[in-house]
């Protein structure tokens, strides 16, 4: 790798961009049949769920999850069917939530795109959601593939318990890094630790293996979200301003949760106020910035995710040298030094 790993106990740093096909190289044989097969699991005689069914999936994106399903299943003994059931069912889950948090949010657009839900609505959008996540289950038990149909059951059950605590203390302006740090684990963390741990499963890894990738999907997890809790108070966009949605939706993240405990409790009650009455006025967003600005929110968030992907690169020396490995260690890389 380019980029100096340091050990856990220190910080790691990501001064260049990994290549993402060099990444895909161990497996990326397995990513393109991966896309017939994804496909053929989808077919219906309903034309309008085909029609919601294709919109959702008219991009490819970058398959990350289908990505950390082979890449953790090579890295423990070899691909295998399972693993593209795998794939399949946690590809279809992290759908189904996208589509599922739409109405939640009453969001109508996705990256620049309309969403399931502006377009369709509310209730198309919930029953849309709901067939990924009904397809997926059936999938798996006509299978046989009962170890990965629990893993990823566990990942959905964290996924909306996450959800509500998140909630919870927005209503509250509570949040702590404790809390936060827990928050993170369930909404994100999970479902990337479902896919090296179900890749392990499809391999039928040994107990160590299994921990081994269980462990590093799990710190990159936390990781990931931290590092995308960033860009909101980063300079893009249009206008070159940063985005604080965040603080317009009243969450809590690790930029502003470390500022605020830095800061003088005058400081701390007046802003928290200010989200609490008004989350978007501009005069909260700057006051925020501010904060976050004046009080090392940022230095400190960096750290905390660079200490994470650390351990994620040192979770993996429990598995036997391969190209799998490999790439393993170097997405972490690639995730932390992303810009989108």
């Amino acid at each position: 790798m380019v980029t100096l790993l340091k050990r856990a106990t220190k910080i790691i740093e990501f001064p260049t961009r990994m290549d993402l096909k060099h990444i895909q190289a161990p497996v990326a044989e397995h990513l393109k049949r991966f896309e017939p097969y994804f496909d053929s699991q989808l077919q219906s005689p309903n034309r309008l769920l085909t029609l919601a069914t294709r919109y959702v999936f008219r991009r490819r994106g970058k398959r990350m999850r289908p990505l950390l399903v082979f890449l953790a299943a090579e890295a423990a003994g070899g691909v295998g069917e399972a693993s593209y059931a795998a794939a399949t069912l946690i590809e279809l889950l992290h759908n189904a939530s996208l589509v599922h948090d739409d109405v939640v949010d009453e969001t109508y657009t996705r990256r620049g795109q309309w969403s399931l839900m502006g377009l369709w609505g509310g209730k198309v959008a919930v029953l849309v959601g709901d067939f990924f996540l009904a397809r997926g289950m059936e999938m798996a038990l006509d299978g046989g593939h009962y170890e990965i149909l629990r893993i990823v059951s566990r990942a959905v059950r964290d996924l909306a318990d996450g959800e509500l605590s998140q909630m919870e203390h927005a209503r509250k302006m509570d949040m702590t890094e404790e809390a936060y740090m827990g928050v993170i684990r369930q909404k994100t963390a999970t479902l990337i630790e479902a896919c090296t741990r179900a890749g392990a499963a499809s391999a039928k890894a040994s107990g160590e293996a299994m921990d081994a990738l269980a462990a590093y999907g799990n710190h990159l997890g936390l990781a990931f979200q931290i590092r995308d809790d960033m860009f909101d108070y980063t300079p893009g966009g249009l206008f070159g301003k940063p985005a604080l949605n965040d603080v317009k939706e009243q969450k809590m993240t690790l930029p502003l949760i470390a500022a605020l405990r830095s800061a003088p409790e005058s400081e701390r009650r007046a802003l928290t106020r200010m989200i609490r009455l008004d989350p978007k006025s501009d005069a909260t967003a700057e006051a925020a910035l501010e904060m976050v600005s004046r009080h090392g929110g940022m230095e400190y968030a960096r750290e905390k995710m660079g200490r994470l992907a650390a351990m994620a690169v040192d979770d993996l020396s429990a598995l036997p040298e391969s190209p799998a490995k490999e790439a393993l260690k170097d997405l972490v890389e690639y995730n932390m030094g992303r810009t989108v």
